[in-house]
């Protein structure tokens, strides 16, 4: 079988909590985990943005730096990045093979009770991919929870919790001080552990998890203080000074006011990878927040005359941001092309959502995973009864119905829809605005 092919075959083993597998995978692989310091990102919302702002500021220091995200949005080797570019389809797939045979090795003696998920698999690839690559440090967003996620398969040397709320609730438990106690997970004794977090409940819980292990944690609503100023391109003007210093006015790179307490948490957290030995000078941390890039988040398409923005939201508190961004950019209220996963709140972004749509263009994102269509539109008539809902299953026909409502519109609720709208929009000729 095709390495990549293979890794596609273990989604249908779907999602399978615990450290057994990943640490039988990397053992299997000779501890690839081992090969460089390690940097973790948990987080409700906002850790796909920490993470690319703490990759791109350890490059512009001169550090060898890799990333690992999740989920890609169009190619799978978007997931695993070496110096500011994806990794190469040939790099990708003998990686993908290392893995493939360490795992049946592994189950053949009995080491491994039955193939790893997809997650795992693509875990275990991206410790490859980075040994291989000889990086000096990985930033590693985590992918569900921290306590057991892949990536905490051993301690890392810093770790940052952006935030913490309801999602996947199924796994992770269903209150928002069950769900910070699985994300603290990610803390362990002598780990540098910085919190974005400022909700008492959430600190509380991540405040004990420190105490227990030893750990200063660092809060950001106490290392820095900071304020922004929205400018006509939707992105912010940031004012921040910090516990070691005061930086220049900056404008950030990744949209919207949310982006300042993602910006905050990576500033500090890179502050305090610095005092730890690894050097990260202030101009260093400035171009991370001021060059990220993170695709799909608040991410503004230009098409002809029209403007689309794609957003990831997939969540209710990520459509609590998304909203409070069209209301402060766009209060005429825009079209909003909307799917989602049968596992995440559809009801509760939609609710969310409503105040600033104009009109919900209903689809699905193709992926077994998907809420139909006939779903949401019970849902929408629900909790949106005053915002008009059409149907249309197919994406590329939605984004056409939208687009002749309205000269700018948004697509959100999954990032599977965001990939697929992405792809069309730059095959029709669609570019990313400024």
């Amino acid at each position: 079988m095709d390495p990549v092919a293979y890794l596609f075959s273990l989604e249908t083993l779907g999602i399978k909590f615990g450290l057994e597998n990943i640490r039988a995978l990397c053992d299997g692989l000779g501890h690839p985990e081992r090969a460089y310091a390690r940097v973790l990102v948990a987080g409700t919302n906002g850790k796909g943005s920490v993470t690319v702002m703490t990759e791109t500021a350890l490059r512009a220091a001169g550090h060898r730096v890799a990333r690992y995200t999740s989920p890609h949005l169009i190619r799978l080797e978007e997931r695993f990045v070496i110096d500011g570019q994806p990794v190469g389809t040939d790099d990708l797939a003998q990686a993908a093979d290392a893995v493939r045979r360490a795992a049946e090795s592994l189950i053949a003696r009995g080491a491994l009770a039955g193939s790893p998920t997809f997650f795992e698999a693509t875990t275990a690839v991206a410790f490859e991919l980075f040994r291989r690559a000889r990086v000096g440090v990985a930033v590693l967003e985590v992918g569900m929870g921290g306590r057991l996620d892949a990536t905490n398969v051993e301690p890392a040397l810093g770790a940052a919790i952006t935030n913490v709320d309801l999602d996947h609730q199924q796994f992770l438990g269903q209150t928002v001080a069950e769900i910070a106690r699985e994300k603290a997970g990610v803390i362990h004794p002598g780990t540098i552990a910085v919190l974005g977090d400022s909700n008492p409940e959430v600190v509380r819980v991540v405040a004990g998890v420190c105490r227990e292990r030893g750990v200063r944690l660092v809060r950001t609503s106490e290392a820095a203080a900071a304020s922004g100023t929205m400018l006509s391109s939707g992105r912010l003007r940031l004012e921040l000074r910090t516990a070691r210093r005061v930086y220049a006015p900056l404008t950030l790179a990744l949209r919207g006011r949310h982006q300042l307490d993602n910006a905050v948490t990576a500033a500090v957290l890179l502050e305090e990878l610095d005092a730890a030995g690894m050097a990260v000078p202030a101009d260093a941390v400035a171009t991370g927040l001021t060059q990220a890039s993170w695709p799909g988040r608040l991410e503004l398409f230009a098409l002809g005359g029209h403007r689309i923005l794609l957003d990831g939201a997939h969540n209710p508190a990520g459509a609590r941001a998304l909203t409070a961004y069209l209301r402060e950019r766009y209060p005429e209220k825009l079209p909003i092309v909307f799917a989602a996963l049968r596992d995440k709140d559809a009801p509760g972004m939609l609710a969310v959502l409503a105040p600033a749509a104009s009109a919900f263009v209903l689809t699905e994102a193709r992926t077994p995973r998907t809420r139909t269509t006939d779903d949401l539109a019970a849902y929408a008539r629900d909790v949106a009864q005053g915002v008009p809902a059409s149907v249309v299953p197919d994406p590329a026909r939605a984004i056409d119905e939208a687009l002749a409502r309205a000269a700018v519109i948004c697509v959100a609720g999954s990032l599977f829809l965001i990939g697929e709208v992405r792809a069309l929009l730059e095959a029709r000729g669609g570019r990313p605005a400024p």
